[in-house]
């Protein structure tokens, strides 16, 4: 009498945790999915900068990063043949919710809508900036999770 009662609490006990385990992980794959349904939803910011050189060549560039260097070193992610540009001139990036620009240090400083920047500078849609002897005009995007993947993957300006 007494091994069939201990065989039947034994038995009720690995019900009890098989149980327990299946309602863990159910609930950790369901706050899994919530997760990733809240990530795929919320927009990522990314910028367009137009670049005008002075011989009036335009380029476009798209980033979905959140730094952008402007100059004439390979290093850059945007890199012009502009002698008055020096090697590292400028930084766009995105922290504290938005887009920043910032002088590098370099010889013949960055002009901001006509103004010379000493300090990061905010910067909205449509402002433009001079590096040397080129003009480029920014432009604010948002990508939601509707937007095409190519766009999304994408790290390195349209040539």
């Amino acid at each position: 009498m007494t091994a069939t009662l201990v065989l039947v609490l034994r038995v009720g006990l690995a019900i009890v945790l098989y149980y327990f385990l299946w309602r863990v992980i159910q609930t950790l794959w369901q706050d899994l999915q919530q997760q990733g349904n809240i990530l795929s939803v919320q927009k990522k910011m990314g910028v367009q900068i137009n670049a005008i050189t002075d011989a009036g060549d335009e380029q476009r560039y798209n980033f979905w990063q959140t730094e952008v260097v402007i100059g004439r070193g390979p290093h850059c992610h945007i890199s012009l043949k502009d002698k008055s540009l020096s090697a590292s001139h400028a930084r766009v990036s995105y922290h504290h919710a938005q887009w920043w620009i910032e002088d590098l240090g370099s010889r013949n400083g960055t002009i901001l809508n006509k103004d010379k920047i000493t300090t990061p500078t905010v910067v909205i849609s449509g402002d433009q900036f001079k590096c040397g002897n080129t003009t480029f005009t920014l432009q604010i995007n948002t990508l939601n999770a509707q937007a095409p993947k190519q766009l999304e993957t994408e790290s390195k300006g349209d040539e």
